[in-house]
């Protein structure tokens, strides 16, 4: 697991105690990736681990229909929390999950790649809508900030919003693919730093 941050101009005391509050879970999540591997192919699906990532959540996808937990039923699902207006990990993540799913053959219809907005104040379906539609088919959700919230603690997931001189802001958030299996539980994560051909590779054994 990463965590980014969009590049600033200072580091107040605040932004230091948050980032080692996701030092701490990145730690955690490692500690999930490690054991899921060490489990099988399969990942953690089923196990104790398998019950510690995901939860109920209800947002709205980028077309304006809700989409809810149950709607990851039936697919392996890939989970990445970003934002529109982040200037690298965001982009360079999603095109290798699109590219990598082109790898996968026959296997391509089987996954989806959700992409789950951490902004929700600057990314309405409409923006997310016109993002998305440079990456190929993927699934992007937002929703009020409560509920956005919600998903964020069912994933484990850290964001905070930093401001910029100016009035404007960046947001600093964890990075971390989550793999769902076709049952909607947990089963492993993948690395945002990794290259098309190795979440590729992992992809294809997890749909073995």
């Amino acid at each position: 697991m990463a965590f980014t941050r969009e590049k600033s101009t200072g580091t107040p005391r605040l932004a230091l105690i948050a980032i080692a509050l996701a030092g701490l879970l990145v730690l955690i999540t490692g500690v999930f990736l490690a054991v899921a591997y060490r489990e099988g192919p399969k990942g953690v699906a089923g196990g104790v681990l398998g019950s510690a990532i995901g939860g109920p959540f209800h947002l709205v996808d980028h077309n304006g229909k809700p989409f809810t937990e149950a709607d990851l039923k039936g697919k392996w699902h890939l989970i990445f929390f970003g934002f529109t207006h982040c200037a690298d990990t965001c982009p360079t993540t999603l095109s290798e999950l699109s590219v990598a799913l082109d790898q996968l053959g026959t296997g391509r219809d089987a996954v989806r790649i959700v992409f789950i907005s951490v902004d929700p104040e600057r990314d309405t379906p409409d923006v997310l809508k016109s993002y998305v539609s440079s990456f190929g088919a993927i699934i992007a959700l937002t929703g009020t900030a409560d509920e956005v919230k919600q998903a964020a603690k069912a994933y484990r997931v850290y964001y905070a919003k930093h401001p910029l001189a100016g009035g404007d802001y960046d947001m600093d958030h964890s990075a971390v693919i989550y793999v769902m299996d076709p049952e909607g539980h947990f089963a492993t994560t993948l690395s945002p730093a990794a290259p098309a051909a190795d979440l590729a590779a992992r992809l294809k054994k997890l749909l073995s």
